[in-house]
């Protein structure tokens, strides 16, 4: 049960860290500090984009499911399990990376406009 919990909040986790990635820049609009988080976030991003590095909350959550005895992630990871396939369909992948990418950036426009 607790390898099971375990898991289940690594995935909780990682999909608020998505969710962060996504819009932690307007976040910051109103609690200014939180920016340098953002950029670590973004940073990790695409870092693990680029290199194809794996999460360590990915490699927590298949561990934990397998420690419970279920089936572990896939090889191709919490992102190609979870989102791509479910929330978009795979041959969007591109596309959905680059409405991202376009959101941090107005977050960080805006940001900066608002600081000025």
């Amino acid at each position: 049960m607790m390898y099971r919990l375990i898991a289940d909040a690594a995935m909780v986790v990682h999909f608020a860290f998505l969710a962060y990635m996504a819009v932690g820049g307007y976040v910051a609009w109103r609690w200014r500090r939180t920016i340098w988080a953002h950029l670590a976030v973004v940073a990790w991003g695409l870092f693990s984009l680029a290199t194809g590095v794996e999460c360590p909350l990915t490699v927590v959550e298949d561990w934990g499911r397998r420690s419970a005895g279920l089936q572990g992630l896939p090889p191709t990871g919490f992102i190609d399990h979870y989102i791509e396939g479910v929330i978009y369909p795979e041959e969007y992948a591109n596309l959905a990376r680059l409405g991202v990418a376009i959101l941090v950036l107005f977050s960080y426009v805006g940001y900066v406009l608002r600081r000025q």
